[in-house]
């Protein structure tokens, strides 16, 4: 089963291919998140049962040289298609292909139901799963974060269900209470949003802003799992340490766990085990400070892309939080 980051890589790939060969194809898929691809143009019902119907099953094995040449996760999708279809073609956008219908735009944000107003927010996805135990970051780092910010940011919480999700305050705390959907449009109302390598990260720069341009800040603490030129975009804040230890000094170490869980998987094996590591985290990500992740946000509200709560605002997200905490 593709996880979720690698079928958005798959929007772009699809889109590129009709930007490249109009008229030429239709296209249809089978995945496991169908609200990825919810109001795609690209996409056109197609029977399994057509005989004109060719199935291509797109899997990247671009990622195995990942290390070693300057690609990104999207050309692996794009570059397996063209092959697939003996069609060779490019990226025409840098992300994916993620699409917020008109009737979407108008309805009114999760956050905004929450708190009564349209007010600006940040979305932070500091949860994990159990499989990639080595993404995690600290949470006390977090909550460093949030803290800096008070009364100038409103952070709002996401994480899916199946999930673990450390416990922050002064948050407005969403965890669990959003479908795939619903989590796009918040990325879609979002100012900003702050994760490690994952699909909220791939999301901001899929999704358009309210505004409707690509460009959405964002701040990703990655560590050296992953090789910077794989993964990042390039409006991004991207805190990587690839280079700066033995370990992933010519790319990411592209390892699963921090410690074994005793699962019985094959992601407890020595080959997929962190192997240098300092107080419970990876120590690439420990070398990543806090101080790192709250200047790496400044630089968006120095630059001026976007602005800080205003004095009303402040009051409402103060008296949100505080009563959302005593539910």
């Amino acid at each position: 089963m593709f996880p979720a980051g690698a079928i958005l890589m798959l929007t772009a790939a699809v889109r590129d291919l009709h930007m490249a060969f109009p008229l030429r194809y239709l296209t249809d898929v089978r995945t496991s998140t169908p609200g990825i691809w919810l109001n795609n143009p690209w996409i056109t019902p197609l029977r399994d049962d057509d005989p004109e119907v060719q199935f291509i099953d797109c899997d990247y094995p671009l990622i195995y040289r990942s290390n070693f040449v300057p690609y990104h996760f999207m050309h692996a999708l794009i570059d397996r298609l063209g092959d697939r279809l003996g069609a060779a073609f490019g990226p025409t956008h840098y992300g994916g292909d993620v699409h917020i219908s008109p009737q979407e735009a108008e309805y009114m944000s999760q956050v905004e139901e929450k708190i009564g107003e349209d007010i600006p927010f940040w979305i932070i996805a500091p949860g994990w799963n159990s499989t990639f135990t080595v993404k995690h970051w600290s949470a006390a780092r977090y909550q460093d974060v949030i803290n800096a910010f008070k009364d100038r940011v409103l952070f709002v919480q996401v994480g899916r269900d199946g999930t673990r999700h450390p416990r922050l305050s002064s948050v407005l705390d969403l965890t669990g209470q959003t479908n795939l959907r619903q989590l796009i449009r918040l990325v879609y109302r979002s100012q900003g949003v702050l994760c490690p390598v994952n699909l909220v990260m791939h999301l901001s720069a899929a999704v358009k802003t309210t505004s409707g341009h690509y460009g959405r800040p964002s701040v990703v603490v990655a560590g050296g799992r992953e090789p910077p030129q794989w993964e990042m975009y390039p409006n991004h804040q991207y805190l990587h340490t690839v280079g700066a230890l033995s370990c992933c000094a010519e790319g990411g170490c592209w390892r699963a766990r921090t410690f074994a869980t005793g699962d019985g998987t094959a992601y407890d094996r020595p080959n997929r085990l962190c192997v240098n590591r300092v107080e419970q985290l990876p120590r690439c990500l420990h070398i990543i400070r806090s101080t790192d992740v709250i200047r790496a946000i400044e630089r968006y509200f120095d630059g001026g892309v976007v602005k800080y709560l205003k004095p009303g605002e402040i009051a409402v997200c103060d008296s949100a939080v505080r009563s959302h905490l005593s539910m």
